[in-house]
C-alpha cells in the first residue's frame, strides 16, 4: 500500500467526542478566569457543525482543546475513541488570519506541509495542482500572499490546511475579515468542497445566517463560562444554494438560535422547554 493509501485509510472516518470539558486561564491578581466549564459535544464523521455563542464564550478556546493546541483542566477529547493530546495530523485549522509565508508563491505555501512531511515531489505536485483547481486559485499559483486579494489568501490558506488530507477540519472564523459578497461565495465554495471530499467540519462564527446556511447542527454556547445549551439541527439537505438563505426553514432555524442567545445566565430550563438538547 502506498504511503498516501495509508494516509488515507488511517485518518477515517474522523469522529468527534468532547466529554466534561472544562478550561480556565490564570488572572493576574485574581483566582482563575473559567473560560468553559463540563462542555459535551458529539460530530459524527462527514458532519459540518457551527459553534455560536456571545463574545467570550469560549468557542475559539473549545477549537483550540480540538486542535490539540490547548489541554483542557478537566475534561477529555477524542477521534475515533483516541484521547487528543497534542497537534494531530488528522485534524486540519484554520484560523481568521491566513498566515501564509509572504516569501513563498501561492503553490509553494499549498506544498509546504507535504514537503515537510517528506512527500515525494511528483506526489506534491499533483496534490498542490489538484487543490489550486479546488480553491479556484489556478491563476494566482506564482503569486506571493501580497498579490492577492483577502479572499484569496484565505483559500490559499484552506487548500494548505487540506493539503495532508486531515479527517477533521477545524475553521475559526475564516471569513469574517472578508466583504459580504466574497464571504458568501466562499461559503458555497466550502460546501462543493466538502460535497467533493467529505471531511468532518467545526467551525466558529459569529454570523447566524452563515451557520445556517453551513452547518448540518448548530451548538449554541452559553455566555462565559461556555457550555453548550442547545444543539439545534438544521433541516436543509445538502447541497445548498444562497437561494435557499431567505427560505422560512432558514428564517425558523436562525429565529430558534438567536432566542437561545438571548437567554440570559442559565439557560438549561429554557432549552429543554424548546425541545433543543443541552
Amino acid at each position: 500500500m502506498s504511503a498516501p493509501a495509508r494516509d488515507q485509510a488511517s485518518r477515517a472516518p474522523g469522529r468527534l467526542d468532547v466529554h466534561d470539558v472544562t478550561v480556565s486561564f490564570p488572572v493576574r491578581g485574581a483566582d482563575r478566569l473559567a473560560a468553559l466549564r463540563d462542555v459535551n459535544l458529539a460530530v459524527e464523521p462527514g458532519e459540518i457543525v457551527a459553534l455560536i455563542g456571545p463574545n467570550g464564550s469560549g468557542k475559539s478556546t473549545l477549537l483550540r482543546v480540538l486542535a490539540g493546541l490547548l489541554a483542557p483542566d478537566a475534561g477529555e477529547v477524542t477521534i475515533d475513541g483516541e484521547r487528543i493530546d497534542g497537534p494531530n495530523e488528522r485534524i486540519g485549522l484554520v484560523f481568521q488570519e491566513p498566515r501564509l509565508l509572504p516569501w513563498r508563491t501561492t503553490a509553494a505555501n499549498i506544498a509546504y506541509p507535504l514537503e515537510l512531511a517528506g512527500r515525494p515531489r511528483a506526489e506534491i505536485r499533483d496534490r498542490v495542482d489538484g487543490l489550486l483547481r479546488a480553491v479556484g486559485l489556478e491563476g494566482a499559483a506564482r503569486q506571493v500572499p501580497s498579490q492577492l486579494s483577502g479572499g484569496m489568501r484565505q483559500r490559499a490558506a484552506l487548500a494548505r490546511t487540506l493539503a495532508r488530507e486531515p479527517s477533521v477540519l477545524l475553521l475559526d472564523e475564516p471569513f469574517s475579515a472578508l466583504d459580504e459578497l466574497t464571504r458568501e461565495r466562499l461559503n458555497v465554495e466550502l460546501l462543493a468542497l466538502a460535497a467533493r471530499r467529505p471531511t468532518t467540519i467545526v467551525l466558529v462564527t459569529h454570523a447566524v445566517h452563515e451557520a445556517v446556511f453551513l452547518a448540518d447542527r448548530v451548538a449554541v454556547l452559553s455566555p462565559r463560562p461556555g457550555r453548550v445549551v442547545a444543539d439545534i439541527r438544521v433541516a436543509l439537505p445538502r447541497p445548498r444554494s444562497l437561494s435557499e438563505m431567505d427560505g422560512a426553514v432558514v428564517g425558523d432555524t436562525a429565529r430558534r438560535i438567536r432566542a437561545q442567545l438571548e437567554v440570559p445566565d442559565d439557560p438549561a430550563g429554557s432549552a429543554a422547554a424548546n425541545g433543543f438538547a443541552a
